[in-house]
């Protein structure tokens, strides 16, 4: 690997390094000691391995993970959680296809599931929407009931949904497509709610914008979208820990499973290269999966034939 590689590698890294640590406070709301030993936990491994930790492979972390076993147990743990949720971040962000992360050492801590809404919780917040656009039909409203209709509706990302195309938007075409890493193309479907509200937005973008969901000379940033998603749980009574656009991503998948759609369907949908990430993230009560097998297996109504 050549010196201009490497410097290369580690610029990368340390631009990825940041937008996981901002993810980390703004929707996880860790804390800045937590932000500062993750922070440095991941520069010094990026240090560590030649090829940076954005390309690295199970054996780097492998040979990482053996490196470390002068550490106290403690420490240990704490490195190895620091690269899981980047990593994490990593897949769920496409900026990777596969998770090495099992390489490194166990570190005793359970992967956190996502927060889970309720469908009636999701119910609360599209009531306060409906009530502002009757009290306040507002740009600043408009722009918040499309937001949200694409977060939950459509189930994309927060960095997929804040730098979406002006034109990848066309009133007659019921999906959008997507452009994520590694250049791989996939449909979103646009229900008829979310058309609806992206055109009554649209009325206020300026006709010379690029963006979707312009702001100054850019497009809307995603901590400015994380404080609009917090404001808006406040509004509806709920916990504002609790609503972010992930975890609208999150229920968008969550619902739509415990409706019986098919955990592949969910995978193109999500844009998750590999079905396990889908089976992560969309976890589901147990008893909806029981209820399932009982109500849809095609031997469910065959009597069974006593000996």
């Amino acid at each position: 690997m050549t010196e201009a590689q490497k410097n290369e590698s580690l610029s990368l890294d340390r631009a990825l390094i940041a937008r996981f640590l901002e993810m980390m406070s703004a929707e996880v709301g860790s804390s800045p000691n937590t932000l500062m030993a993750y922070g440095s936990d991941l520069r010094l491994a990026s240090e560590q391995i030649e090829k940076g930790l954005v390309q690295a492979e199970s054996d780097d972390l492998l040979r990482l993970g053996e490196a470390w076993s002068r550490y106290a147990r403690n420490t240990v743990a704490r490195k190895s959680a620091a690269l899981k949720h980047f990593y994490a971040f990593l897949v769920e962000e496409g900026f990777r296809s596969d998770d090495p992360s099992a390489a490194l050492p166990q570190s005793g801590i359970a992967r956190v599931l996502p927060k889970i809404l309720t469908v009636e919780e999701v119910d609360r917040l599209f009531t306060v929407l409906d009530q502002r656009r009757c009290l306040d039909p507002s740009p600043a409203t408009l722009r918040l009931i499309a937001l949200v209709e694409l977060l939950y509706g459509s189930g994309l990302r927060a960095s997929e949904l804040v730098s979406l195309p002006k034109q990848a938007f066309k009133r007659k075409q019921p999906f959008l497509i997507l452009k994520g890493k590694g250049e791989r193309e996939r449909l979103v479907p646009v229900s008829d709610r979310a058309t609806e509200a992206i055109a009554a937005w649209l009325i206020h973008v300026p006709a010379k914008s690029l963006w979707l969901f312009p702001s100054g000379k850019g497009h809307i940033s995603r901590i400015r979208l994380y404080q609009l998603i917090k404001a808006l749980a406040v509004e509806a009574d709920l916990p504002r820990e609790r609503v972010s656009p992930h975890v609208l991503r999150h229920a968008f998948a969550t619902h739509l499973l415990e409706g019986g759609a098919d955990l592949r369907v969910l995978q193109l949908l999500l844009g998750h290269a590999d079905i396990t990430t889908t089976q992560i993230y969309t976890h589901v009560d147990s008893r909806k999966l029981v209820e399932l097998v009982n109500t849809r297996h095609p031997l469910v109504d065959v009597a069974v034939n006593p000996a």
